[in-house]
């Protein structure tokens, strides 16, 4: 109902009616604006197309939350670096942050052929480092959360410490990863024809299971507490 009543087409009729309205000062318009508005919102519900853009959106927000609910979204990924605790950790994003920048510089320094070939590449990479940092944050978290519950001298600490290790080792495979797309993007400037094809979309691969890899440890790091760590804490 929201939706329908600040849809584009449904206020047209609000405003066609107001300005009908203004040149006419027929009274009359303004109950039949009233009623065609109410009516259009009203029908709403049956409009599929409406329907179906509404769920989308609920979709988009709802995984959005459920990946990383307290991230600062207008904060890019080096100030965030900066907020973590310092520690090896944070010298591994900082890592991958300076890995992140050279192979950029890389893709702006090839040729037109090559920046244009990596064109689906570019938002993939930043979606890496983005993933990259918000594991790196809830890893902190969970660090904490462990330390807390050892100091009150917590019995089953297992399950935590093996997401624990977990984390730090995706942590390391990735920033293994991101060190090496510098040298893969300067080779494919050096290939031609159907090569920089084949050398793209075995990049671009690579890029989505290692996305796909840091969105999975991202759940699992951001995943609540069983019932005898809270009880416990």
């Amino acid at each position: 109902m929201k939706a329908a009543s600040l849809r584009p087409m449904n206020l047209l009729v609000v405003v066609i009616g107001a300005v009908y309205f203004t040149l006419t000062l027929a009274w009359w318009i303004i109950p039949l604006t009233l009623a065609t508005y109410a009516a259009l919102i009203l029908v709403a519900p049956r409009d599929q197309i409406l329907h179906n853009k509404v769920l989308e959106r609920r979709e988009r927000q709802l995984e959005m939350q459920l990946v990383s609910p307290n991230k600062d979204q207008t904060s890019p990924p080096d100030q965030r670096a900066r907020r973590l605790p310092h520690g090896e950790t944070r010298q591994k994003v900082e890592a991958a942050l300076k890995a992140h920048r050279r192979t950029m510089v890389a893709i702006e320094e090839s040729g037109d052929v090559t920046r244009a070939a990596l064109g689906d590449a570019i938002p993939k990479l930043h979606l890496i480092i983005e993933r990259f940092v918000d594991v790196a944050e809830k890893r902190e978290q969970r660090a904490s959360t462990i330390q807390d519950l050892e100091n009150n001298r917590s019995a089953d600490l297992a399950e935590l410490e093996k997401e624990l290790r977990a984390a730090d080792a995706e942590i390391f495979d990735a920033l293994e990863k991101l060190s090496r797309f510098r040298t893969r993007i300067v080779r494919v400037s050096t290939e031609s024809g159907g090569a920089i094809q084949k050398a793209v979309t075995e990049l671009n691969a690579d890029l989505d299971v290692l996305n796909l890899r840091l969105d999975g440890t991202l759940r699992s790091v951001t995943s609540p507490l069983n019932n005898n760590h809270q009880h416990e804490n």
